[in-house]
């Protein structure tokens, strides 16, 4: 063989092992599948973390597997289509009450509020009395439980039978809000900030309501939720610390937004997206890990009550486990 023959062997066996070694590392790469809602502000901080290369750089590949619903991306979970999904931890704690092991990871303590407009005449829950409510979420909706308690508590007013109460869909009911056909809303939070946006202002927010319930601080609504034993794997930590890392680019930097806004994974207006902006960074979780613990066992136990078995099932105390304690060795 001559040398020209000899050359080009040793250039395509080189291309040869270099592609047998992007395979074999391919294949050692773990991918983390994450379900969540096909609009849902979830995939703000999800595509933030592909961009930035947060994944790869802690030893994994995030794929997200978008769906219709809430429903579906639970069900996903428990057929082990997919590794993650966002919920919140009454609903880990009644599945781990009833032999399914699942574990939950602060996500985010923003939370829903009443919303009304800013020159209404409405100034405290007692101003409700006799107003027409919207509320998103349905009637065993956490922060509606807990601004009803709140309500009772500190007023003496049932909002639920004293008001007329209209449920409905969040997009919905934003919108019978702006034209007037309603009081007073209780939106999820991002609908809330749209509504700040648009001149609304907030009259109390659940979070509010969970301290004056007896919460010592912000409860995160919603977190990261997967099997034990898929968190037995280094994967599950070096998931939640790309989490946290791209949270940290999301609280420092106006231009990360800025770039969402114009790739496209946040669609509202510049006015909406610094209220959007400013309002998930009021939200990431910083407290210590045993004081979350310990208040979202009180609250569990105020829902318990508020809700009885139709929202908690037949557990009255939070499901011990219900919190990944492999998260606070990620901090």
């Amino acid at each position: 063989m001559n040398t020209t023959g000899r050359t080009l062997l040793r250039s395509l066996s080189a291309i040869v092992m270099f592609a047998l070694s992007l395979q074999l590392l391919a294949a050692d790469t773990p991918v983390v599948r994450v379900g969540v809602l096909k609009f849902g502000t979830v995939n703000w901080e999800l595509k933030s973390m592909q961009h930035h290369g947060l994944d790869k750089a802690n030893g994994f590949e995030l794929e997200i597997v978008p769906f219709a619903g809430g429903d579906a991306t639970r069900i996903a979970l428990m057929g082990g289509d997919v590794d993650v999904v966002v919920s919140d931890w009454l609903w880990v704690s009644r599945q781990r009450a009833e032999g399914r092991p699942l574990t939950f990871v602060p996500y985010s303590s923003s939370v829903g509020a009443i919303m009304v407009r800013e020159d209404s005449d409405i100034k405290t829950l007692a101003d409700l009395k006799g107003k027409k409510l919207g509320v998103a979420g349905g009637p065993l909706d956490k922060s509606w439980l807990l601004l009803q308690g709140m309500a009772t508590q500190e007023h003496q007013l049932a909002l639920a039978a004293e008001n007329d109460i209209a449920f409905g869909a969040p997009p919905l009911l934003a919108e019978k809000t702006k034209d007037g056909e309603l009081d007073a809303v209780l939106n999820y939070w991002h609908y809330c900030a749209r509504l700040e946006a648009v001149g609304f202002r907030r009259l109390v927010s659940a979070e509010e309501a969970a301290m004056a319930l007896g919460s010592t601080g912000p409860v995160s609504a919603i977190g990261y939720v997967f099997s034990d034993q898929w968190a037995q794997g280094g994967v599950a930590k070096a998931f939640v610390d790309a989490s946290r890392q791209t949270k940290q680019i999301m609280n420092d930097s106006d231009e990360e937004w800025q770039r969402l806004s114009s790739s496209g994974a946040i669609k509202d207006s510049p006015e909406a997206l610094i209220v959007l902006r400013d309002r998930f960074r009021e939200g990431i979780p910083v407290r210590a890990h045993e004081d979350e613990v310990a208040d979202a066992a009180l609250i569990y136990g105020v829902l318990s009550e508020l809700g009885g078995k139709k929202l908690v099932g037949n557990s009255t105390v939070m499901a011990e486990g219900t919190y990944w304690g492999g998260a606070s060795l990620s901090k």
